[in-house]
């Protein structure tokens, strides 16, 4: 396909199957109207949650207001240019990442990029594939980040802040008890692993598990309720005669 003049080779259909990254929100700030619409449409196709600014002020102000899991800005923007929103973002919320697009492709341009803070840098034009690739990487590299350093778990849109003890699903607050909590974030130390009822209750419970006793499955209904009744994608299951799994269905 020839690249249009607006600088986004657009391809229809690019979704992931399984998508570890539904729900997430991005900020896009992007002046050009035409260019926008092309790559909301794509990332909207992709299940990801998308607001535009069309300047940088507006852009400053909703990442600064607002929690957005990653940003994707222009460099040329009215108001406010893509370097210094890029490095306002980064003096008030250093862990957010970061694109850039823009049409200035020299290493200068680039290096100048990276020093405002920017995590990547993606030069007109593109196609849209390209981004969603570098998106979903910069999405594995902060995930892994926040959980290695024990203060936030993800999974798709569900979220859980150790320091504040609070439990999101899709940017909705969501009340747990200490042991659902506790449950919950054992699950989410180990997604996508069949965890026994055995493992579940030395791990969460710290005692030996009594086959007579159905204590976690009522447990596990519990969050069912809370993380999965409302939701068209479920994440807790049932492995019959084998235990539980954090996946999504």
């Amino acid at each position: 396909m020839d690249k249009p003049r607006f600088g986004i080779r657009y391809e229809l259909r690019f979704v992931e199957a399984f998508n570890v990254f539904l729900y997430m929100k991005i900020l896009l700030v992007e002046d050009d109207v035409r260019v926008a619409g092309l790559i909301k449409r794509g990332l909207d196709e992709n299940e990801f949650q998308t607001d535009i600014a069309y300047d940088g002020l507006s852009g400053k102000k909703m990442a600064l207001q607002h929690d957005f899991d990653l940003i994707i800005t222009d460099i040329v923007l009215p108001k406010i240019d893509g370097l210094d929103l890029c490095k306002e973002i980064r003096h008030f919320k250093p862990d957010v990442p970061i694109i850039m697009l823009t049409a200035l492709g020299t290493t200068d341009d680039k290096i100048e990029g990276f020093d405002a803070g920017a995590d990547d840098y993606l030069v007109k034009p593109f196609e849209m594939r390209e981004l969603l690739a570098r998106i979903r990487v910069l999405l594995k590299r902060y995930q892994k980040r926040d959980t290695l350093t024990g203060t936030l778990l993800r999974y798709g849109d569900l979220e859980m802040n150790l320091h504040t003890k609070n439990v999101k699903r899709n940017n909705i607050e969501i009340h747990l008890t200490p042991k659902e909590f506790k449950l919950l974030h054992y699950l989410l130390q180990h997604p996508e692993r069949v965890l026994s009822r055995i493992e579940i209750a030395e791990k969460v419970w710290e005692t030996h598990f009594d086959t007579g006793t159905n204590f976690i499955d009522v447990y596990i209904n519990y969050l069912r309720k809370k993380i999965d009744k409302d939701f068209a994608t479920k994440y807790i299951h049932t492995k019959s005669g084998m235990g539980f799994i954090l996946k999504q269905d």
